[in-house]
């Protein structure tokens, strides 16, 4: 308590020197990780009160992520700000509290990504509805947020440079789900209602700067274009409809090529792309001409390392194989190879307490693939979470029947397993060899997968 209430008087101006110091309840590390651009630009350790403080010479203004394995948050400085952040890892999104030089506009980012979360956890209902009422729902939501976003700009009376950053927060959450809806109402419905929009429905794009590196690495704008690509390739009449097609993926590297010139900005859309495309297409010839486009238009030689190994990964996933052993504890804490407790047909199924809407559609879905396939066993492995957290969202739901695992390092199953998107499934054969590694639960086909 003395820290924050404190730490507005304990800096001066010089130059570009800030401050960014803290504190960690319920560390799960014993340092922080200060990034832009994915890069990392320093690691702050933390003292024995689990406290943090690091002076910066000369720290450029922009937008900056410090990260707490296995989360992270973003972080805004302007010339001579000195943050001071405070943050319980149990509940970390819902409880970073900024204080000092700057503070004011970090914590209304804060509040505006809490807002989006909650709004997108009852986002997908909307996807069923009719143009209409789908509009008028994203509209009226989408008003909520604006008002609160221009009172406290005036309020705060920040730059136009942050402003760039808040609109974004703003705006992409808005338009992001003005491009998901027309395929996802078609995936979740099968009707297709792209002849019903409105003639000005796609208006929003004419207003994005595709251009502006300063975003580049903002996941609001990421997803966005990401949704985007989708929408627009889908929308080919010669394409497939299956938004995995190699076609359709394809022409997402090749839209990119053309709608961004800023090549740093089109490294990471591509990145993105293809990182999407090869958790999701397990037929190796398409892997392999889709990489060859991939290397042919990105110029990033780290992004190209990281697909490359992506691509080796899946490769050890493919039908007939075994899976890669992976450190994986059960409720009681006890180790264990899943391959070594593979006796019948199984389903490993993915979930995290950040997404805890799917967390709870999953395992309501496996709850009635339960009843309808007794001769499958259903695993639920949590990932991207710490032992609480894993815990406190099992007491919550108290989903019975379901056998929980809990991977204990992320990045080992993320990459050996090529977990990234968490509505992944893996279906193993009785003997533990590789059925399917990469069906989508909620795909309206996916039952044909266990018969």
């Amino acid at each position: 308590f003395s820290t924050l209430t404190s730490c507005k008087r304990v800096f001066k101006e010089d130059d570009f020197v800030a401050y960014f110091g803290g504190e960690i309840i319920n560390p799960q590390d014993k340092y922080v990780l200060f990034l832009k651009d994915n890069e990392v630009i320093d690691t702050i350790y933390l003292d024995k009160n689990n406290r943090f403080m690091h002076k910066f010479d000369s720290l450029a203004p922009g937008l900056y992520t410090f990260k707490h394995n296995p989360e992270y948050q973003y972080v805004y400085f302007d010339k001579n700000d000195s943050l001071m952040v405070r943050l319980n890892t149990f509940d970390f999104d819902n409880s970073v509290v900024f204080c000092g030089r700057g503070d004011q506009k970090n914590n209304f980012l804060m509040e505006l990504y809490l807002k989006n979360e909650a709004d997108r956890d009852k986002m997908y209902d909307t996807f069923d509805k009719d143009v209409k009422s789908f509009i008028k729902n994203i509209d009226s939501s989408f008003a909520i947020r604006k008002s609160f976003y221009l009172k406290r700009k005036a309020e705060i009376g920040w730059d136009e440079n942050f402003d760039v950053v808040a609109k974004a927060c703003l705006d992409f959450h808005h338009i992001t789900k003005k491009e998901i809806y027309p395929y996802a109402h078609q995936f979740r419905t099968g009707e297709n209602i792209r002849a019903k929009l409105p003639s000005n429905y796609y208006e929003h794009r004419k207003e994005v700067d595709f251009e502006n590196a300063l975003l580049t690495n903002y996941s609001p704008f990421i997803k966005y274009v990401s949704v985007m690509l989708n929408n627009v390739a889908l929308q080919k009449d010669h394409l497939d409809l299956n938004e995995n097609s190699l076609e359709n993926n394809i022409e997402k590297l090749n839209i990119t090529d053309t709608l961004i010139k800023n090549q740093k900005v089109k490294n990471v859309v591509l990145n993105n792309v293809a990182m999407m495309y090869l958790l999701e297409d397990q037929n190796m010839y398409n892997n392999q001409k889709f990489i060859e486009r991939y290397l042919q238009l990105t110029t990033d030689k780290d992004n190209k390392k990281e697909i490359t190994e992506i691509y080796n990964s899946v490769q050890n996933l493919k039908v007939g194989n075994r899976l890669p052993k992976i450190e994986l504890v059960d409720t009681s804490y006890k180790p264990l190879d899943v391959n070594s407790i593979i006796n019948k047909p199984t389903v490993l199924f993915f979930w995290t307490s950040h997404a805890e809407s799917h967390f709870a559609a999953s395992h309501r879905k496996v709850t009635e693939l339960q009843a309808k396939y007794p001769e499958y066993e259903f695993i639920a492995i949590n990932v991207n979470d710490n032992d609480a957290n894993w815990k406190n969202a099992l007491k919550k739901y108290n989903f019975e029947g379901i056998k929980e695992l809990h991977a204990v390092d992320f990045e080992t199953i993320r990459k050996q397993w090529v977990i990234t998107k968490i509505h992944r499934i893996i279906i193993l054969n009785a003997d533990g060899t590789i059925k399917n590694g990469f069906a989508n639960l909620f795909d309206v086909n996916f039952e044909q997968n266990l018969k």
